[in-house]
């Protein structure tokens, strides 16, 4: 079976209040082909916004930002994109919106159905989040998802177990703390995919950019994405 990896990162940018520099660093460290950000650019020109910051990454811009609080998709050239969406999932009175955006990408034949999220502060919100994420991949033409970013929970909680029931899994149970950037105590962030996602290298990033780049410290996924097998065409007679 031909497999194609990926580069995944996941990131909570801290809507950019922190040390815009030492973030491009890090980012291009890890030369990922895709990035799920969470905190993007939200407000006033947020669109123009998102995409300096995707100029300083090396990126291209792909969705979210403003029409999901926040929440946003960013990928490189060598990948294509294919069916961007932007999802509102949560209005909460008090609370900061929450959204989803989603896509495939597209590497060497093999397709990969991504969604970056930020789920709520709110518990019941959050485990909302478990079948509306599914729903969404559903729309793609792959079996093979991939879904990373700020959970706000731990993981074993109620949210990270729906995702587990719908085929989501976390792709490193034993993976360090995330939050906060500077002496992280406690993993609220995550990568999840489907079994025929093949989990090649997985690790908090760390470096003495992260600190002064975030709050959070961002997780990496190197994920090997069987080819599509094109469809088998009848013999003719």
């Amino acid at each position: 079976m031909t497999t194609v990896p990926f580069r995944v990162l996941s990131y909570n940018v801290r809507g950019l209040r922190d040390d815009q520099a030492a973030l491009a660093e890090v980012v291009r460290s890890t030369d990922p082909d895709v990035v799920c950000v969470q905190e993007a650019p939200k407000y006033l020109r947020w669109r123009a916004k998102g995409a300096a910051l995707a100029r300083s990454w090396g990126v291209l811009y792909v969705a979210g930002g403003g029409s999901t609080g926040g929440t946003a998709l960013y990928a490189h050239l060598r990948v294509d994109v294919d069916a961007p969406q932007e999802t509102v999932a949560s209005r909460l009175y008090g609370w900061p919106d929450r959204g989803i955006a989603t896509a495939m990408v597209t590497k060497a034949g093999a397709r990969l159905a991504v969604a970056s999220l930020h789920l709520p502060l709110d518990a019941l919100a959050r485990q909302r989040y478990s079948t509306m994420v599914g729903q969404l991949l559903d729309q793609y033409p792959t079996t093979h998802r991939l879904v990373a970013g700020d959970l706000n929970e731990k993981p074993g909680g109620p949210t990270w177990q729906g995702l587990h029931d719908g085929g989501l899994c976390d792709l490193d149970p034993a993976c360090g703390p995330t939050f906060p950037a500077a002496a992280p105590r406690k993993r609220i962030d995550g990568i999840l995919a489907t079994d025929g996602v093949q989990v090649v290298e997985h690790h908090v990033v760390d470096s003495p950019a992260v600190a002064r780049a975030s709050d959070h410290r961002p997780l990496l996924a190197v994920v090997h994405v069987p080819v599509d097998q094109p469809a088998r065409q009848p013999s003719s007679a």
